[in-house]
C-alpha cells in the first residue's frame, strides 16, 4: 500500500527546509526526497577549492526565525561553502526536520492520478508514495553538464572533475599539470587557489567573464551588532529591493553626468566590492551607451593588473553588455595571471576539437595534463525539472510541454495541479539573492495550500490564459533590457539544442502597482488580518508573491454542499472585479484530512483541525511539529505568523 501523505517536497536545500518547516507549522504530514547524502542543495555539490557566496552573509541566511538569526554567527563578509554548510545543518538540526527527510535518493516520477486528484511520487529507490501537494525545491543550478560535452573524454587518462560534483574529501593538485575549462563563477573561485597549488595551470577561455573583487575580510563585530539590533528594518530593506539586499541606488544616468562623476562612482564601488557594482547608475542595464562605460571601466582596471598586455586583452570581456550574464565576484582573480606556472587559451581563436589520452587538443595545439576541471556550469532553471518524468493532466510531460521554452506562471504550470515550483522560470530567483526569492515563494505556497484547504478545494492550477499572458510579459520585460544581447546560461545558451528564451524575471523581488496596471489579468484578490508588533514578516501574499494569486488566474475545484454526497466536482464560480464569497461545503472529500478550522492555525491546534474533520491526531501522523513540543518552544513565532494572510503593510512602489 503506499505511504500517504500531505505534501511531497523534492530537494533539501534551503528551499526544501523552508518548506518543509513551514508545513509542520500547519500540521500537515509532508516527506522530503533528497538526492544527496546530506542536506544542502548547491551547497552539499559545489565544494570546489574556494567555493563561496556572493551575496554578503548577513543577507544571506533565513529570517523566518529571529531566535535563530541572532544566534548564528558568521565570519567573514562572504560566507564560503564549508561555513555556509554548517548553517544548514545547525537549521535541520535546530528545527528538527531530518526526521522527514529522505537523503540519498532521487525523484524520478510524479504522476498526476485525476480520479483522486493526487500524485503518485517514485524514486530512483524503489519509493512509491501518493501526495496531494507536490513542490520542486530542485534549485536553479543543481543540474550540471554532465557528461562533459566534449569528444574523447572517455578515453583520458588522467582524473577529470566538475565543479558541480567535486569530491567530498577534496582534491590535491599538488606536482600536477592542471587544465582549467571555462572562466564563469566556479572557475574564477578556484583558478586563484588551484595555480598556487598546481605545477602548472591552463586555462581554457571561451568568453571572458566581468568580475569585481570581493574584498572579502572577517566580519565586522561592530557591523554584525548594527545588523542584528535593527533584523527586522535590515529584512524588511532586502524584500523592497529588486535583488533581494539593500544597495546604495544612483537615481541619475549615467550618461547625464560628466566622464569624472562616472569615474569616481565606479571606482568608489570597485573599492567596496560585491556585486552593488551594477547599480551604479540606473541606466546600465538599459542603454548600450551608458553600459560600455562601465565595460570600458572593467577592462582599464584588468589592464591595470594584469602585466601582460595581452594576457589582459584576453580576459577583457567584449562583445556582450557588462552585468547580463551574472557578474562574478573574485578573490586575485585577475592577479593570479601573473604566475609563472599559469598560461591562458582563447578558445575563440583556437576551440578544442577533442579530448585525448593524454590531456587535450585544440585547432592549434596539443596540451598534456593530469587532470582537467570542467567549470562549464549547468543546465539551469530547467534541467532539473525536465529530468524527472512529471506528468500531469491527460498524461502531459512537463518536458514535452517546455520542448519550445518553459511556460509558467511563475510557481504554477497550467495542466499540472497542485505542483509548485520554488524560484523557477518566470521568477527573479538567480537575479536575487536566493534566500529572499525563497522565502517569499514558500510562504506564498505554504499559505495557498491552506487557504485551499481551508475552502475546501481539491486543486489549484494556473490557467492556460494567465500563464501564456506571464511568459509573455517575462519576455516582454527582458526585451526591454539588454539581457537578451547576451549567450548566457539566462537564455539557455549554454546547453546545445535548449530553446532561447529568457527564464528568470528581471522585475525584482517586490512587485509594484505598475505591474498590476500593466497586467490587469493578474489582478489580485487582498484579504486582511490584524498585524502583529513583534513579527518581522509582516506581508500579505501580495508581498510574498506580487501578483500571482488571483482569481482569474487560477481553477481551485471544490465540493459544494449538496453535490457532496455523489462526489461530483464544480469550478467555483470567479468574478473578475469582485472577490467571490466562501465556499458552502463541509470539507469531506479533501483527501487532506485538517478539517474546517481556519487555515494556517499554527501546529498546536492540529488536533483540533483533525477532529473537526474526523481526521488523524498528531499521533497518527507519526510526529510532532515542533511547535507542540515543550522542548522545542519557539518564542519568536507568533500565531498571527502562520495565518495564510496577514496586514498588509504599505504598496511596494
Amino acid at each position: 500500500m503506499k505511504q500517504l501523505y500531505d505534501v511531497v517536497v523534492v530537494g533539501a536545500g534551503f528551499a526544501g527546509l523552508y518548506m518543509l518547516f513551514r508545513l509542520r507549522g500547519l500540521g500537515l504530514s509532508a516527506r522530503v526526497y533528497e538526492a544527496g547524502d546530506g542536506v544542502g542543495g548547491t551547497w552539499y555539490w559545489n565544494r570546489y577549492p574556494g567555493a563561496r557566496c556572493d551575496v554578503e552573509s548577513m543577507d544571506y541566511s533565513y529570517s523566518f526565525s529571529d531566535e535563530l538569526q541572532q544566534e548564528w554567527h558568521w565570519t567573514e563578509r562572504y560566507a564560503s561553502q564549508p561555513e555556509i554548510l554548517r548553517y544548514i545543518n545547525h537549521v535541520a538540526d535546530r528545527f528538527d526536520l531530518c526526521r522527514d527527510i529522505q537523503l540519498s535518493t532521487r525523484v524520478t516520477e510524479a504522476v498526476f492520478d485525476e480520479d483522486t486528484a493526487r500524485w503518485t511520487i517514485r524514486t530512483d529507490r524503489g519509493d512509491e508514495v501518493s501526495a496531494g501537494f507536490c513542490v520542486m525545491a530542485t534549485g536553479c543550478l543543481s543540474e550540471p553538464q554532465l557528461p562533459p560535452p566534449f569528444p574523447g573524454i572517455e578515453a583520458f587518462e588522467g582524473s577529470w572533475y566538475h565543479t558541480g560534483r567535486w569530491p567530498h574529501e577534496g582534491v590535491d593538485f599538488t606536482g600536477q599539470r592542471v587544465a582549467v575549462i571555462g572562466t564563469g563563477s566556479s572557475a574564477i573561485q578556484s583558478i586563484p587557489l588551484i595555480a598556487k597549488q598546481a605545477k602548472h595551470l591552463t586555462v581554457f577561455q571561451r568568453t571572458p567573464n566581468y568580475s569585481i573583487p570581493a574584498h572579502n575580510a572577517p566580519l565586522d563585530p561592530e557591523y554584525e551588532r548594527q545588523v542584528k539590533a535593527s533584523y527586522i528594518d535590515f529584512r524588511q530593506a532586502a524584500r523592497q529591493s529588486r535583488i533581494g539586499f539593500a544597495v546604495p541606488v544612483t537615481e541619475t544616468p549615467a550618461l547625464s553626468v560628466s566622464a569624472e562623476e562616472r569615474e569616481r562612482e565606479y571606482q568608489a564601488r570597485w573599492q567596496r566590492g560585491g556585486l552593488g557594482f551594477g547599480f551604479s547608475f540606473p541606466d546600465l542595464l538599459i542603454d548600450e551607451q551608458a553600459n560600455e562605460t562601465a565595460a570600458e571601466f572593467f577592462r582599464n582596471k584588468i589592464s591595470s593588473i594584469v602585466q601582460d598586455p595581452e594576457v589582459a586583452e584576453t580576459l577583457a570581456p567584449r562583445g556582450y553588455p557588462l552585468g547580463t550574464k551574472r557578474m562574478c565576484v573574485d578573490s586575485d582573480y585577475y592577479s593570479t595571471f601573473n604566475r609563472d606556472n599559469i598560461a591562458l587559451v582563447d578558445l575563440r581563436k583556437t576551440p578544442i576539437e577533442t579530448i585525448t589520452s593524454r590531456g587535450l587538443r585544440t585547432t592549434e595545439n596539443e596540451y598534456e595534463v593530469d587532470a582537467i576541471v570542467f567549470a562549464i556550469g549547468y543546465d539551469a532553471m530547467t534541467g532539473a525539472l525536465s529530468r524527472i518524468n512529471l506528468r500531469g493532466r491527460g498524461g502531459i510531460a512537463l518536458r514535452d510541454k517546455w520542448r519550445d521554452g518553459p511556460q509558467y506562471l511563475r510557481l504554477a504550470v497550467a495542466g499540472f495541479p497542485n505542483v509548485f515550483m520554488i524560484t523557477g522560470p518566470g521568477s527573479p530567483s538567480v537575479l536575487s539573492n536566493m534566500i529572499v526569492s525563497i522565502e517569499q515563494h514558500v510562504d506564498w505556497i505554504a499559505d495557498c495550500i491552506a487557504d485551499l484547504m481551508e475552502r475546501g478545494g481539491r486543486t489549484i492550477e494556473a490557467t492556460p490564459e494567465a500563464e501564456e499572458g506571464w511568459v509573455a510579459h517575462v519576455n516582454e520585460v527582458g526585451n526591454k533590457t539588454l539581457y537578451p544581447r547576451a549567450n548566457s546560461w539566462y537564455m539557455g545558451a549554454n546547453i546545445s539544442g535548449k530553446p532561447r528564451i529568457f527564464m528568470p524575471y528581471i522585475g525584482g523581488v517586490p512587485m509594484n502597482l505598475a505591474l498590476r496596471r500593466h497586467q490587469p489579468s493578474l489582478r489580485l484578490r487582498r484579504r486582511r488580518t490584524t498585524p502583529t508588533a513583534t513579527s518581522p514578516r509582516n506581508t500579505t501574499r501580495s508581498d510574498l508573491i506580487g501578483r500571482f494569486w488571483d482569481d482569474t488566474a487560477f481553477e481551485r475545484r471544490v465540493v459544494p454542499e449538496d453535490q457532496h454526497e455523489n462526489g461530483r466536482e464544480e469550478r467555483e464560480e470567479r468574478d473578475d472585479q469582485q472577490p467571490s464569497a466562501e465556499p458552502a461545503g463541509r470539507v469531506l472529500q479533501v483527501p487532506h484530512r485538517v478539517g474546517r478550522c481556519k487555515a494556517g492555525q499554527i501546529a498546536d491546534r492540529v488536533d483540533q483541525c483533525d477532529a473537526a474533520g474526523g481526521g488523524r491526531t498528531a499521533e497518527e501522523r507519526g510526529r510532532q511539529c515542533p511547535e507542540q513540543r515543550p522542548d522545542r518552544k519557539h518564542p519568536d513565532r507568533s500565531d498571527a505568523e502562520y495565518r495564510h494572510l496577514v496586514h498588509r503593510v504599505r504598496e511596494v512602489g
